[in-house]
């Protein structure tokens, strides 16, 4: 996959498959220094927000970064030059027809007791330490992503979580699982560039969130009036657009 961030070389790496014989890598970094952040539950933010949309397969590359990285990256690949929350970059989806004929084509290639003992060595059950995940939901018609394979990237600032945690009245741990959550709808298709496709999507987000205990405020929304004048105006300049994923447009 290419990567828009250069990965340290400590990075933490999982793979495994859920429900619905589906599998889902997930590659983590973390470069910033100015929040303590969990690994575990950033992966089980992802691995429940995927199973929720039904994606059947996805690679994802997370880069946990602080405010100055994300904005180097804003200006060189987006044009934006100030901080924002989180950029994603979606590297492809493919339809189920897809990538069943092309894994027909592979398998035919592949030798089946070599396949079993890499499976063995990768995979973690649904009951592993990361905690039982929630059955998939087959009801909403208007998933993006249902029974596809996707891969992208996606860069969170975990500094701007810990500037702007105060907005949700929540831990800056929660507002960098909401970055992720919408990077990842991105990548999955979801835009957010109209008022009706802003409503969609976060309506996404906050079913996700919601899975995860978790309720999200927006700018605008009840408490969210009670911001200082210098938490709005951090609010304002993270707004981003054109394929970047800043949760605080408004």
């Amino acid at each position: 996959m290419q990567s828009f961030v250069q990965v340290p070389d400590k990075t933490e790496r999982i793979v495994y498959a859920a429900a619905m014989n589906s599998c889902f890598e997930i590659d983590i970094s973390n470069s910033q220094r100015s929040l303590k952040v969990d690994m575990a539950e950033l992966r089980r933010t992802l691995q429940i927000a995927l199973q929720m949309e039904q994606v059947a397969s996805a690679v994802l590359s997370i880069s946990i970064v602080d405010n100055a990285t994300i904005h180097r990256l804003n200006r060189e690949h987006l044009q934006h030059d100030y901080p924002t929350d989180v950029i994603s970059f979606p590297l492809e989806i493919s339809s189920p027809d897809e990538y069943e004929d092309e894994d027909e084509d592979q398998d035919a290639d592949v030798d089946e007791a070599s396949s079993d003992e890499t499976q063995n060595a990768v995979d973690v059950s649904r009951e592993s330490a990361l905690g039982e995940l929630p059955e998939p939901e087959f009801t909403d018609d208007a998933l993006r992503a249902a029974g596809c394979a996707i891969e992208g990237e996606i860069i969170a600032s975990a500094e701007m979580a810990r500037e702007l945690a105060a907005a949700g009245r929540w831990t800056p741990l929660a507002e960098l699982k909401l970055y992720l959550v919408h990077g990842m709808l991105h990548i999955c298709g979801y835009d957010d560039q109209s008022p009706e496709e802003q409503q969609k999507m976060r309506a996404r987000e906050r079913a996700i969130m919601s899975q995860l205990g978790l309720t999200v405020v927006y700018p605008g929304e009840s408490h969210a009036a009670d911001l200082s004048q210098q938490q709005q105006q951090q609010q304002q300049q993270s707004r981003s657009t054109n394929g970047s994923c800043g949760r605080t447009d408004a």
